[in-house]
This record gives structure tokens, C-alpha cells and sequence, in this order.
């Protein structure tokens, strides 16, 4: 992604936001253990970075690694790590020393700062008002990434073609007996897609044969046991584009039983469903209710969510849910995981999932998974 009129334009946001909550500073921490892909959302460092960001509109990125940051980086200040020994106390404090904060000024801390270490913070800023809270900036970022912008729609599309291809590819070698185990059909989607420019997947391939597919996700994730033969088979991936996830579910079916065949239509109806539903200024909740309610006249039950939202993080806003506390409208630029399965101890499972984009209009469909039938 270009870092011209990438990053800038999506930090002018936060620092609105800033202004308004009276915030003098906010830190982003991207480490093990803290992980948080904001950081590259608003600087396009690909990860191990602090962030911090000033209301006079300044930013500072303090990376692990200096010279990856060079050539991905868009920040207005990047200091290295190192400098600061590599404690991101030490860091944070010379971030206000750097803006020239006031001492009394208001400082966001990321909400998964333990308690220890905030004891730390507040022992190295004195009289700074240091602010550690779930209702800070993460949920005005998550609705600001839940619309994704023209370059994020781009690289959907590019991922969305290369992950139809692996699609693609994937029936073909199945049909040939090519793949006969859930390891060759992940690591073929690892090795292909790499191939390909992704950075590989976006998450952990999840490949079922018939007897693993009755699981939600599968533990382990994959495994030498058959793929693709009687039965209902699960294969769902995605694939990383300049951090970007795709994340599809195909289904593949040979020989099923009358039971198994029922359970296949179920889940394509209610898919079809979904897709229909799916609109500008309609609740999110209201369409996966509507899918439950389908499921539930048939007497099944879906035990996850319809879908959720995807960008750099596999599962973002809108949450598609039937839940009281999903209060998520739909609206043009979000990027929805639609998801709808059903699974049985006996007969196994299935699943069909894509990824749409909303428009003003409805839907573009931006993946093409489907249920193989050999």
C-alpha cells in the first residue's frame, strides 16, 4: 500500500477524536503479547511498534526494527527502539518529553496494560493524567476500520482474485485425487499463496475431513487424516495481502447420505438468505436473526455467529450476530465475512463462506468460495 495519502489522512481522524476527548497523547503498542494491528493501520509499519500520537497532529512511530521501517513507515518521527532501551515506560515518557506535553496532560495508555505496569507508568509521569480504559480510542478505531477506505477496497479486490484462483485451483487438484489429506490442502494454500505476493495466510488454515468436519473449527487445525472423501469435508483459509485477510469456507461433498444432503441445503439456503439481507442502513443483528430463525424452523441451530467484518485482523467490526448488544448498521465500505454453518457429531459439518462489500446499492461479491461435489 502506498504510503502517500495512506496513513496521514486515517491519523487526521484519530487526532479529531483527540481534540475532542481532550487527549494530549495516545500510544499504540504492537509487541508480543500486545498485540494490536492499529499500528499499522495508521503508519503501515508492519508490526513490532509503539505508535504515539500527538492533538497538535504529530506522530512518532518507535520501531523494533529500524530498517523495515524505512522502506513501510509512514509517520512523521521514527526513533528507534534501541534508543529507548527497548522499555516502553522509557519510550512513553520521552514521547511526551519529544511533543513537549504540559505535565498535567492526559495520556492514553493501550486497555491491555496490566496493572503492574501501569503502577511503572504512573510512577515515571509525576503529575500527567495517564488514562488506561476500554472506552478510549480502540472503539472509535474499530468503527473507523469497519468502513474501509479506496485502497483498502483495491487490495480487497486483488486478494479476493488471488484467493478465487487458490479456489479454483484447489477443485481441480481435488477432482485429480491430488489431495487426499487436510495437511496437502494447507500447505498448498500456504505455498501457493505465497507464491502468488501474499504474506501468506491471514489466519491458520482450518482443513476437516469427513471425520473432523462436525467441529466449528477443528483441533488441531489440520491433520494427516483424509480430506475430500465420503462424506463432508471443511476447508476454510484466507489469505494475507499487505496484511489484509480474505477468509473463506468451501465444503466439499461425495457420496452423502439423505441426512447429509439436508443438512447441505439448509446451510445454502440460508446463505442465499443472508446475501439478500445484506444492505446499506440495515442492523447487522436483524440479518443474522433472520438466518437463525431459518435454521430454527428447520429445527437446527447455527452455534457461531453469521460472519463478522475482516481487514488486518481476521474478525473486525460490524460483529454480524444475533445479539441485544449488536448495535452495528450496515453501511457502504464494509468488508463482511458471511459465514453459515451447521454441524453434527454423525454427520459431520458444513460451512459456506465469502467475502461481500457493501455498497450503495446491496452487495459486490468479492470471493467465490462454494460446496465442491465430487
Amino acid at each position: 500500500m502506498p504510503k502517500q495519502n495512506t496513513y496521514k489522512p486515517r491519523r487526521e481522524r484519530i487526532y479529531d477524536w483527540m481534540a475532542r476527548e481532550n487527549i494530549a497523547m495516545v500510544m499504540l503498542e504492537d509487541t508480543e503479547g500486545r498485540r494490536d494491528s492499529n499500528v499499522r493501520w495508521l503508519s503501515g509499519q508492519p508490526g513490532n511498534a509503539l505508535l504515539f500520537l500527538s492533538v497538535e497532529r504529530k506522530s512518532l512511530l518507535v520501531p523494533w526494527d529500524i530498517n523495515l521501517a524505512k522502506i513501510y513507515a509512514d509517520a512523521d518521527h521514527i526513533l528507534a527502539y534501541a534508543d529507548f532501551d527497548r522499555m516502553p515506560v522509557k519510550a512513553c515518557r520521552k514521547a511526551a518529553d519529544f511533543f513537549k506535553l504540559p505535565s498535567d496532560s492526559k495520556i492514553e495508555l493501550p486497555p491491555v496494560t496490566s496493572y503492574p505496569r501501569f503502577l511503572k507508568f504512573i510512577e515515571a509521569f509525576g503529575g500527567f493524567d495517564l488514562l488506561c480504559r476500554d472506552e478510549g480510542v480502540l472503539p472509535e478505531l474499530e468503527k473507523l476500520r469497519s468502513v474501509k477506505d479506496d485502497a483498502e477496497i483495491n487490495l480487497y479486490r486483488r486478494a479476493a482474485a488471488i484467493t478465487d484462483d487458490l479456489i479454483d485451483a484447489l477443485e481441480k487438484l481435488l477432482r485429480q485425487g491430488k489431495i487426499r489429506t487436510e495437511t496437502d490442502a494447507a500447505v498448498f494454500i500456504d505455498t501457493e499463496s505465497r507464491k502468488r505476493g501474499c504474506e501468506g495466510t491471514g489466519f491458520e488454515t482450518l482443513a476437516a475431513g469427513p471425520s473432523r468436519s462436525f467441529a466449528i473449527h477443528a483441533f488441531p487445525a489440520y491433520s494427516g487424516e483424509s480430506f475430500g472423501g465420503k462424506g463432508l469435508s471443511i476447508l476454510d483459509f484466507g489469505l494475507a495481502c499487505s496484511g489484509y485477510t480474505t477468509d473463506v469456507t468451501l465444503t466439499v461433498a461425495r457420496d452423502l447420505s439423505k441426512a447429509q444432503e439436508k443438512l447441505l441445503a439448509l446451510v445454502e439456503k440460508a446463505y442465499k438468505l443472508a446475501l439478500s439481507g445484506l444492505k446499506p442502513g440495515t442492523s447487522a443483528a436483524d440479518v443474522a436473526a433472520a438466518v437463525d430463525k431459518a435454521f430454527a424452523k428447520a429445527g437446527k441451530a447455527m452455534p457461531h455467529a453469521l460472519g463478522h467484518g475482516i481487514g488486518l485482523d481476521p474478525h473486525e467490526g460490524p460483529a454480524m450476530r444475533n445479539r441485544d448488544d449488536n448495535h452495528w448498521v450496515l453501511e457502504p465500505g464494509m468488508v463482511i465475512a458471511v459465514e453459515p454453518g451447521l454441524y453434527d457429531p454423525l454427520l459431520g459439518g458444513c460451512r459456506l463462506e465469502n467475502d461481500v462489500l457493501i455498497t450503495e446499492n446491496g452487495v459486490e461479491m468479492l470471493t467465490h468460495s462454494r460446496i465442491i461435489r465430487l
